[in-house]
């Protein structure tokens, strides 16, 4: 009984969530619900509640998670700069002239925000505001062009300092330990974000280069699809000059990571400043600026850990009903062994990423099967990333890619949804490939921990 009542607050949470019910509220109410309905029937220890308040201070006292904040102020700071501004039309400038080099330009563009920023809303709507008419005017493909803009905002998913890898490293670190104790280990080293942050940086360039691949073969092939774009050629030297300051930031933020002379809160501390002093320089931080920017990093930090809260709740109670021995045992019968297992797990956050969120996802499904993966003996930085480019695929895949949605929020009328839907397709196809060749080639991710130390 346990075990159905386990199934069906899961079930209901997924049904709340695609009724557009608030994530956060959703979690721990469906949680709480279910937690009363099983005391009242005999089938949930009320004692599992009293690690309640334990487990939302811990949340709230995690030191890995200030790193939150910060970047999500740092990416504020650099989206109210102007940045994009400058580099786009700098590189467009660069290699607007040349056939398919406006989508180049959008995709170097929207790596170097992803690398600077990780907020992948921003930059959709960003790119989509400044690039996408100038596309469309060059006589981009609808779809082409929709499709480049939205894959390319997605980057800030995979390329550190992302948000999500924040998130995914502290909940996989959690899961480390669970899979330690699992295996009677005791072992004092966990994953960090840090490792993460590594162990992404290669597949992240790798999916940028799968993206300017394709667009340069498709502008080839099909040139009235990406033709030249009549637009004023760049100076070097101007354009060297706007890349410098936000590649600068990013060196400053991910070398000193890299390189261990700070974990990612401090780095993420060090970011936030660098982009405070880099807006000032820009004569871009004013006084009503400055109230809007702390007004929208407050909001989206109080989400963000709202939302934690109310997983923290939902883990709880799904193993107080014992969930999670129920999906072991699932995996045990299935046979098959350990690659059988993530199969399963991979397909079905790739088909949840169709209707929710990577949030949701994160939060709902990893805290379940990371532990028992991790048992299995996979390395958790490479599953951690394998994890962070599946979900990445949630903002892409129709009916519900928040980055469609963006996009369909600055997009044109003369540019319909079948459009974008029909134009993410190819790079939802790219980064499942770049799961194939992770998955066959484990040293892609593995490779520069290992070489740092990690």
């Amino acid at each position: 009984m346990e075990g159905q009542l386990a199934l069906a607050m899961f079930l209901a949470v997924c049904c709340a969530l695609l009724l557009g019910f608030p994530v956060a509220l959703t979690l721990g109410g469906t949680a709480l619900g279910f937690a009363s309905l099983g005391i009242l029937l005999g089938h949930f220890d009320p004692d599992y509640l009293t690690a309640l308040t334990g487990r939302i201070f811990g949340t709230m006292g995690n030191e890995t998670l200030v790193a939150v904040p910060l970047f999500i102020l740092m990416g504020v700071i650099l989206e109210r700069a102007k940045i994009a501004e400058d580099l786009l039309s700098h590189m467009a400038g660069l290699f607007g002239a040349r056939p398919g080099g406006l989508g180049v330009a959008v995709v170097v563009v929207g790596a170097l925000l992803a690398a600077s920023t990780g907020i992948v809303g921003a930059t959709v709507i960003t790119m989509g505001v400044l690039a996408l008419p100038t596309m469309l005017r060059a006589g981009y493909h609808p779809q082409l062009a929709t499709g480049t803009i939205c894959a390319t905002g997605t980057l800030g998913q995979i390329i550190p300092p992302s948000i999500a890898l924040v998130l995914l490293g502290d909940i996989m670190s959690a899961a480390y330990q669970q899979a330690q104790l699992r295996m009677n280990i005791i072992n004092t080293q966990t994953v960090s974000v840090g490792d993460l942050f590594v162990g992404a940086m290669v597949p992240g360039c790798l999916l940028v280069a799968f993206y300017l691949v394709y667009l340069l073969v498709r502008a080839t092939l099909q040139p009235a699809s990406a033709p030249p774009a009549e637009v004023d050629r760049a100076k070097t030297g101007a354009a060297i000059a706007a890349v410098m300051p936000p590649l600068g930031l990013i060196g400053l933020v991910l070398g000193s990571i890299l390189l261990g002379a700070a974990t990612p809160t401090e780095a993420a501390g060090v970011g936030a400043v660098g982009a405070l002093a880099l807006a000032v320089s820009r004569g871009a931080l004013t006084l009503a600026s400055l109230y809007d920017i702390s007004r929208s990093t407050l909001y989206t930090t109080s989400m963000v850990f709202l939302i934690l809260i109310g997983a923290a709740v939902f883990s709880l109670v799904f193993r107080g009903f014992g969930g999670d021995l129920l999906i072991e045992s699932f995996f045990q019968e299935l046979g098959g062994g350990p690659h059988t297992a993530l199969l399963v797990v991979m397909l079905v956050m790739f088909l949840l990423g169709f209707i929710l969120d990577f949030i949701e996802i994160t939060f709902v499904v990893v805290p379940v099967v990371g532990p028992i993966l991790l048992a299995m003996g996979f390395d958790p930085i490479w599953l951690g990333v394998m994890i962070a480019v599946n979900l990445q695929t949630s903002f892409l895949t129709p009916p519900f890619g928040f980055a469609l949605f963006y996009l369909r929020g600055v997009a044109p009328e003369s540019v319909s949804t079948r459009d974008i839907y029909a134009g993410v397709l190819p790079f939802v196809a790219m980064q499942l490939l770049l799961l194939v060749v992770m998955w066959w080639w484990p040293n892609l991710v593995l490779w520069l921990p290992q070489l740092l130390g990690r």
